[in-house]
């Protein structure tokens, strides 16, 4: 077996430390095996990882990985550790007389060594009576030190326990800190618990190690964690809010491969619900969390919908002042949506592409400062302006010259431990909230935004719900408008460029299932190039051979396409596209990564929330600059993007962050506006051609649209509805729950 790297040394101080246990410290290395840092024996090295607690001049050993840190240099990443308990008469003198023995000083020390010799820490953990031979030690101070050393052993066995049954390091760590000396009694009793008691810890993790303890694999507290881990997984696959019986019953029989009565499964599932971990409404079942987050925006909007509309006496002569100062003279809906921005309390503008919903954001935002005779810093006090992803936001900064802000970043999200900065205890003063893209917010994170905003808010929600939905559960855009009850401006009138644009238009039709047979035809902003499955990858490439040679790079051009996986999926089409768009060049570097390489200029889409670098899943940047690994500080192959301004590095252990964005798909294009967007529709996609992901990736063409493939495979997508209806009650809730506080006046419905 190899031999694990390891730092042997002191722990000398922290830099940084957060409530579920990571460091940042500094480490004196006194002995390593790594070749690497003889350098630095003698010398201190920083370190991260997780620990349960660290003793100032205490003997460790680190095991782990030296890496280079973007921003802070050479580190050494702990995966495990160990503490070296002190082994020569001084070493134990001085460990006694340690801060961790209160009351034990020096001299005190010294004695016990005398009396007890080199052993003296473990006859004291396997006979604490043997201090009763040091002179002068009353029967109080005896006890102490006996119960310091045996919490301090007790920790460090625990935490090797749980690490050897397959936990990490920070897995550990959070189950020790919860439940401290009954750790190993509490999960040898039934370590299903721990997903109840601690969020971080999943089934899947758990049930792995409940083999290792020998649980049966029918026993009541796995099929019960069985069955909230299936109706979670139903869920977020799905987009449902609520499940029935049935469809937990199989997918929890096929997962546990069993037999399981269904009687029994029935009692186990109204367990559940008496423990509260699901909800029983009528013939549904809700995870708890996803109804506590339905009952919570039904009683927000309760709040926002009772209270007295905004009354402006200069309204309209400001909106015409407005209309003077922009040059824009707005249409009757525009103006309406303005207007019932600035006065009710809860609003949505909802309409397709090209009908002018920026523009309203700006007006609003302009309305309201004149209004409120507000400077730019009250302004920037009152206002909040939200997106779901990085690149919306920038299209509403941009479009209204006001910052925003992903919603994540708004609420101060800790992506440590999950948890948000504004919520229900630390609530935001904004007063007036305005959130684009509200098809893509999902139930949960909707809910942590609305905790986290006083009653005294305005709140504006725009988008459009023909829109793909947002990726984890709930459909809300299209539950709030379809409702009824909450006050709506559909935004109608297309705004073309000339005569001949078709984009939105075509939109339109796609919307309506009603394409007509114009959609062949070349117009200024859209193009049609019929050509068959087999040709596509070659006609793509092109296509954009020919794009490039009119003057627009990959910067203003965005191919996007259904399906990852084929001969025209994007993995295969990405490899083709940076031939064109990025051929190998000997100026270029490049660094091959499995069967990808990176090239310099390479357009590259971001993967993951990286919320410490400000830049979100979705994002797109350039490799601007590749460093080799014997030419780095850090001694390893470093990438470094660009992302409008903002440059992150990123060394192998991140490669796996970003791919190539020459194409991407329809679902990472949400949220994003390109100037020249291309897209091949064929055959070869069926099973993911349905109406709203191709009038999702239509709607993102902002100058010029270029389909490229079969129109029978563009007919089919339109009228092919394989999106399931996704299953949730909130519009009927808000239908019963509003309406009947209108009827009846009464407070407190939810």
């Amino acid at each position: 077996m190899e031999e694990k790297k390891y730092i042997k040394g002191n722990f000398k101080r922290s830099i940084f430390s957060s409530e579920k246990g990571y460091v940042i410290g500094v480490f004196k290395i006194k002995e390593t095996n790594i070749e690497t840092l003889n350098i630095y024996i003698g010398k201190t090295i920083t370190f991260t990882g997780y620990f349960h607690e660290l003793n100032e001049d205490d003997t460790y050993f680190f095991y782990g990985e030296e890496s280079e840190h973007p921003k802070y240099g050479l580190q050494f990443q702990v995966t495990e550790y160990e503490k070296v308990k002190p082994e020569d008469k001084d070493g134990i003198v001085e460990f006694l007389a340690s801060d961790l023995f209160k009351g034990v000083g020096e001299k005190l020390a010294i004695k016990i060594v005398e009396t007890l010799g080199e052993q003296t820490l473990d006859r004291i953990l396997e006979d604490p009576t043997c201090l009763t031979l040091v002179p002068k030690l009353s029967d109080k101070k005896a006890t102490q030190i006996y119960e310091t050393l045996t919490k301090y052993e007790e920790s460090h066995k625990t935490i090797v326990y749980l690490t050897e049954l397959g936990f990490s390091m920070k897995d550990a760590l959070l189950i020790y800190n919860k439940y401290k000396g009954n750790t190993i009694p509490m999960v040898e009793h039934n370590v299903y618990l721990l997903i109840d008691d601690i969020e971080e810890i999943t089934f899947s993790k758990v049930d792995d190690i409940a083999h290792k303890l020998n649980m049966l694999e029918d026993d009541e507290s796995r099929v019960k964690a069985c069955i909230l881990y299936c109706m979670k997984e139903l869920s977020f696959r799905n987009g449902d809010t609520y499940l029935e019986e049935r469809e937990i019953y199989q997918t929890t029989l096929n997962f546990l491969r069993i037999d399981l009565e269904e009687n029994l499964f029935l009692e186990y599932l109204n367990e559940l619900v008496i423990e509260e971990k699901l909800v029983k409404e009528e013939d549904f079942y809700y995870l708890k969390d996803m109804y506590d987050s339905e009952q919570q925006i039904l009683k927000k909007f309760q709040i926002l919908n009772r209270k007295p509309d905004d009354c402006y006496k200069k309204l309209e002569e400001k909106l015409q002042e407005l209309e003077e100062a922009s040059g824009i003279v707005y249409n009757e809906k525009q103006k309406e949506a303005i207007r019932k921005a600035l006065t009710k309390n809860l609003l949505i503008i909802t309409g397709g592409p090209g009908t002018g919903k920026t523009t309203i954001i700006k007006a609003i935002v302009e309305l309201y400062k004149r209004l409120r005779n507000l400077d730019d810093d009250s302004l920037n006090k009152e206002l909040a302006l939200l997106a779901p992803t990085g690149r919306a936001s920038k299209r509403m900064s941009e479009a209204t010259l006001f910052p925003a802000t992903t919603i994540h970043r708004f609420l101060k999200w800790n992506k440590e431990n999950n948890r948000f900065g504004i919520d229900e205890y630390n609530k935001d003063n904004s007063r007036l909230i305005i959130i684009d893209e509200v098809s893509m917010i999902d139930l949960s994170l909707f809910d942590h935004l609305l905790k986290g905003l006083t009653d005294h808010i305005k709140l504006i929600l725009v988008g459009d719900y023909n829109q793909l939905p947002s990726v984890g559960p709930g459909e809300l855009l299209k539950d709030f408008t379809l409702s009824g009850v909450i006050e709506t401006v559909h935004l109608d009138l297309l705004y073309r460029q000339d005569e001949n644009s078709y984009i939105t238009t075509l939109a339109g039709e796609i919307k309506d299932n009603d394409v007509s047979n114009t959609f062949r035809e070349t117009r200024s902003d859209y193009t049609f190039l019929e050509c068959s499955s087999n040709y596509i990858r070659e006609n793509l490439k092109h296509l954009c051979k020919r794009i490039t040679e009119k003057g627009y790079d990959y910067k203003r051009v965005q191919v996007m396409a259904p399906m990852y996986a084929g001969v025209n999926g994007i993995d295969n089409l990405n490899k083709e596209l940076q031939d064109v768009f990025n051929p190998k060049d000997e100026s270029k570097r490049e660094i091959k990564v499995g069967d990808i390489i990176f090239r310099e200029n390479d357009k590259v889409l971001e993967l993951v929330n990286m919320p410490e670098e400000n830049i979100f899943n979705g994002d797109i940047g350039i490799i601007t600059r590749i460093m080799y690994a014997n030419t780095s500080k850090s001694g390893k192959n470093e990438i470094y993007v660009d992302y409008d301004g903002n440059v992150v590095k990123y060394i192998p252990k991140d490669f796996n962050k970003i791919k190539h964005g020459f194409i991407i798909s329809i679902h990472k294009s949400q949220g994003s506006e390109f100037e020249i967007v291309v897209m091949p529709v064929s055959s070869s996609y069926k099973r993911m051609l349905y109406r709203k992901l191709i009038y999702t990736g239509v709607t993102r063409a902002k100058r010029k649209l270029i389909l490229l493939g079969e129109p029978d495979a563009f007919l089919y997508s339109v009228a092919h509805e394989a999106e399931r209806e996704r299953k949730s009650n909130l519009c009927k809730k808000l239908k019963e729950t509003l309406h009947k506080i209108e009827e009846t006046g009464e407070d407190n419905i939810v």
